[in-house]
Formats: C-alpha cells, structure tokens, sequence
C-alpha cells in the first residue's frame, strides 16, 4: 500500500497545486522585488514589476538567473532576509569556481525536511525504520537534508556521513539498517565490500535513496540486485535547497518535483524558450516558499523531460525524468556529443562493474577518447587475448552508441580508485576551458 508523509499536498489536485503556486510565486516575486537590489535590478531591465506577475502563466516574463550570478553575488547579494533570521549556510564544492553559499532561516530548514521525508516515505519509511545515512554532512546538503527528513518520519537514524566503509558495515549489521541513503557510486562500492566481507546475509536493508550524481537505470538494477533492495533515485541542488527537490515513488518512473515549493520549466538552453512537457531541454527551477535565499528561474543546466501523466502511485505532482545528461559538462569529442551516461549504459549492458573513467585528450589538434574499464574478478584471469578480444567488443558497442571511436583499455580489478563521494567519471586533459 502506497504511503505518503502529506498526503493532503502530494495526492492534491492539479487546479489546488496551480493555485498555490500562483499565490506563492506572486508574493515571492514581490519579497525579491523589496529586499533583493540583484532582482528589482534585473527586473527593471526587462521592463517589469511586480504587479505583471499575476500568475503562474507569467512565470516567463522573467529574466533567468545562473550559476555566474550567484557567484557575482558571492556572499551576500542574493540575500532577502536579515543574517539575524539566518540559522544556517550550506554551500557547493566549489570544484568549477567560486563556492555557492545557500542561506536558510528555521523555516526553510523545516520545509527542506518535509520534503525529505517525503522521499524517505515513498521509499516505504515509517517510524519502524532504522535510516543509515551516509551523504557527507558539513557544508554538503545531502548528510543533513536526508537526516532532518529521517527525523520528521521518526526513523532511527544513523548519521554516517561518508568514508570509513568498514564501520559502514558494521553499524549497518550491527543496528539493523534498513534504508540507505548515499550517492550510488558510494551504494555500488559498499555492495561489493558486503560480497567481499561475506556478510550479505547480515544485511537488512530494504531500500536506497540515492542521488547527487548521474547514474543509469542499468546501475540501479546492479544495485539492487546485489544488495537485495529497492533502489529510488532522488534531486536537488544546493542553490535550491539540496535533497528532495523532487524523488521516486514505488512506481519508478520519474521524480516527483515538491511543486508547492518549486515550480519546474524545462527549457530550450540555447534560446530559453519554455517547451511544451515531454520535451527534453533544460531543467529551471523556482522556489516559491523559500526565504532567505529565493532563486527565480534558476538555470540548472540539467537536461530532463518533465510530465503529468497520471501516476500509478496516486501523487499528483509533476514528475521530471533522472538528468538525462548537463548543457554545460557534456563532452564534445570529434564533433560529437557525448555524455558518461551513453558510456556507463554500454558498459552495464556488457556485465562491467560501474568503475570506470572517461579521459579525454587532444594530440596533434586531434580529439582522443579512452574509456578505462576495470575487469570483473572472472575475467582477470582471462588470456591476453581474451582481453583483447572484450576490449575490441567494447570499442564496436561504443561506437555504435557515440558514432565516434573510443579506445578502450580494461584494466585490473580495483585499478580505478573508489570514491566515498561523487565518483569522477571524466578527465578532461584538453583544458578547454581555461584563460
């Protein structure tokens, strides 16, 4: 039987949904307008103010907002609430430039959690639950997001934050998890730890809530199967609030987007013309009942499709597809556009573990691609050329799906170093993008 933490918000209608973010998106536009100099500033140029807003159907009329944005703004511009009412940050890596710092008031906390704890309940979390969370905590949202909204369902919850495999397991056998919440990367590695350390029948877990990075449904069926789980995929960003911007139902087949919180478009990214739903483009998002920090028409450089085909699990919501790839780290090689999902689903398809790096290099003016795979344990103990014969296999199937060659090189079990964290699948030699 379907469980819902709000049932009175997720199962409402969609003339109730559309009329709350209508409302909402009013009055926010009207807060920016009146604490954020960044947004009366932007608004004046496209010529508008906040009485041109009377509805969800001009949501279009107003300007975007990126990522260089909130960077320009860095630390307070953005800011529509006094730091007196500010209880907490989180913030990005900072891998790709200047660090994003989110600001929330207590309220924002809570609202945050209940979206979490909605997924956690989708993923059949009751109070009865012990929830194992192994996201990084600190300035990371993934930790304290799943863990405020473990709360709220009244689960045990374990706070593991990441690393440190082997009290992972310990604790997971010890205290009984039962749902875990990590990146998937960090799910693959802890399955095969379990296999090694022969304790997969000491494991009671139930279910994985797993997000923060691109994974395939291939990744999620090996997952699964070798932990003896359901495996649900959940979205956020930092800008927006973290986790549970949007999560899977028993039904699997998309994301429900939290829409009394955020209102989703998907984009042409090159023209920013709003497309129909079923259209693939670029994900925006805008936060309609956040305080201290309210992004409109945040770019989030996501590729997915969004609908509102009825669902089977009784949610109203709309859904939005797993980011089917990113308008801003999509690699062109030769010409050709090539995300790591293309690669990773090729290589699921063929049996290879989910270890991998994709590096790519440019000789003589020429693009070049290597894919590096690591060898199950069976076949390491494979002829050379045996290992040819699979690394040929490869090379055909990747260029049946990129149109492009790709070197392959299979390499020893293990050879690629695991990550506790976002695994990194791409290194790009070419430096494309520097000064």
């Amino acid at each position: 039987m379907e469980r819902y933490y709000q049932p009175e918000i997720e199962c409402a209608s969609r003339e109730q949904i559309r009329e709350w973010q209508s409302e909402r998106l009013v009055k926010q536009v009207q807060n920016v307008w009146d604490n954020v100099p960044f947004y009366k500033k932007k608004m004046q140029e496209q010529g508008l103010e906040p009485g041109d807003i009377k509805s969800v159907d001009d949501l279009h009329k107003l300007p975007f907002v990126t990522k260089d944005d909130l960077r320009d703004c860095y630390p307070y511009g953005l800011l529509a609430r006094p730091l007196s009412e500010c209880v907490r940050i989180q913030s990005t890596s900072g891998t790709t430039g200047r660090r994003v710092v989110a600001f929330y008031t207590q309220h924002d906390i809570d609202l945050w959690e209940d979206c979490c704890a909605r997924a956690i309940v989708a993923a059949g979390g009751t109070n009865e639950d012990v929830c194992h969370v192994s996201y990084g905590y600190g300035l990371f949202t993934g930790g304290p997001g799943l863990n405020g909204g473990s709360h709220k369902v009244g689960c045990l919850t374990l706070p593991m934050s990441s690393g440190n495999t082997e009290r992972q397991i310990q604790f997971m056998t010890d205290l009984g998890s039962t749902i875990l919440c990590c990146t998937p990367s960090y799910a693959a590695y802890l399955a095969e730890s379990i296999h090694e350390k022969g304790v997969r029948d000491q494991i009671k877990l139930k279910a994985g809530i797993f997000g923060a990075e691109a994974w395939t449904e291939e990744m999620r069926h090996d997952i699964e199967e070798k932990l003896g789980i359901k495996a649900y995929d959940i979205y956020g960003l930092t800008e927006i609030s973290g986790p549970g911007v949007s999560f899977e139902c028993s039904a699997q087949s998309g994301m429900h987007v939290n829409e009394d919180h955020f209102i989703a478009e998907v984009i042409n990214p090159k023209t920013g013309e709003v497309l129909p739903d079923g259209e693939k483009g670029e994900l925006v998002f805008t936060s309609i009942t956040k305080e201290a920090f309210p992004l409109i028409r945040y770019r989030t450089r996501d590729i997915c499709i969004l609908s509102r085909e009825k669902c089977a699990c009784g949610r109203t919501h709309v859904k939005m597809t797993k980011p089917l790839g990113r308008s801003d780290d999509m690699l062109i090689v030769k010409g050709v556009n090539v995300f790591p999902s293309q690669i990773e689903t090729v290589l699921m398809n063929k049996g290879y573990p989910a270890n991998y790096q994709i590096i790519v290099d440019r000789v003589n003016n020429s693009d070049t691609i290597e894919v590096q795979v690591e060898m199950t344990s069976e076949m390491f103990s494979d002829s050379l050329s045996a290992v040819s014969a699979k690394e040929k296999e490869l090379v055909d199937a990747l260029k049946a799906m990129l149109g492009i060659y790709a070197k392959v090189k299979l390499v020893n079990p293990k050879a690629i170093t695991r990550s506790e964290g976002k695994a990194v699948r791409v290194i790009d030699k070419r430096n494309l993008y520097q000064q």
